[in-house]
């Protein structure tokens, strides 16, 4: 009889939205397969059948390669990806470096593509449409004053065009892709700063949880009328000035 259970690939996933989502989608019956760079060192989840873990670089296309290897050969298909893998410098625009444009591109552009790419072919070859959901952020299309991250965004922006892009170019495969867009998030990211200060960056006046985001994951991976949609979950920061 054929497995019918479905596989998920997570990056970014040794801790806060990334580990959120691995423990989600094995509460809800799936395979998982999660990366990070130290990805068996840090594990934070119990042992289980039905998760792999893949230590590297998303950045590097051998990682990538591995990751999806990893879930044919253990699970025998992939499914679901979530892109959440990445990194976020704020500086004012005049004092980013070349070393923080070339980190930056490296998880946030090369980290999405290689994976993606591989990831599509195996879902093509599947015949059987899957989900694809992107983490972006809701300051790509809504900056706040004082809170300086031009080439975050830019590499972010990337992503939530990409996401639009391949909706259409592979709809009617039915592949879905779509991107979840945090506001302020209460993971390790924000552990030293003022929270009284980052609860005025939404105008709900509260800091999201990883609960919230991964809910948004979730509804996006099983969405099957939806794509090409960038969701945000942001206490309403996208809607305008508050």
């Amino acid at each position: 009889m054929e497995n019918t259970q479905k596989t998920a690939i997570v990056t970014g996933a040794s801790q806060g939205i990334g580990a959120g989502a691995v423990q989600a989608f094995l509460q809800r019956g799936y395979r998982v397969v999660a990366n990070s760079r130290n990805m068996t060192r840090a594990n934070p989840f119990p042992a289980s059948a039905d998760l792999a873990l893949v230590d590297g670089d998303i950045g590097d296309p051998s990682t990538a390669a591995t990751i999806v290897d990893t879930a044919v050969s253990r699970f025998g298909r992939v499914d679901a990806l979530v892109n959440n893998a990445g990194i976020y410098i704020s500086k004012q625009f005049t004092d980013y470096t070349l070393d923080d444009l070339r980190s930056l591109v490296s998880v946030n552009i090369d980290g999405f593509v290689f994976i993606t790419q591989l990831v599509i072919k195996r879902m093509l070859a599947q015949q059987a449409g899957g989900s694809i959901v992107n983490i972006t952020a809701s300051q790509v299309g809504h900056p706040i004053a004082g809170v300086n991250s031009a080439l975050s965004m830019i590499t972010k922006g990337g992503l939530q065009a990409g996401t639009r892009s391949l909706a259409m170019e592979y709809a009617k495969q039915g592949i879905r892709v779509n991107a979840v867009a945090p506001g302020v998030v209460d993971t390790n990211l924000q552990k030293d700063a003022p929270k009284d200060l980052l609860k005025t960056q939404q105008p709900m006046g509260r800091i999201s949880v990883v609960k919230d985001i991964v809910g948004a994951i979730l509804y996006l991976t099983e969405a099957g009328q939806v794509t090409g949609e960038v969701l945000h979950v942001d206490g309403g920061a996208h809607v305008g000035k508050w």
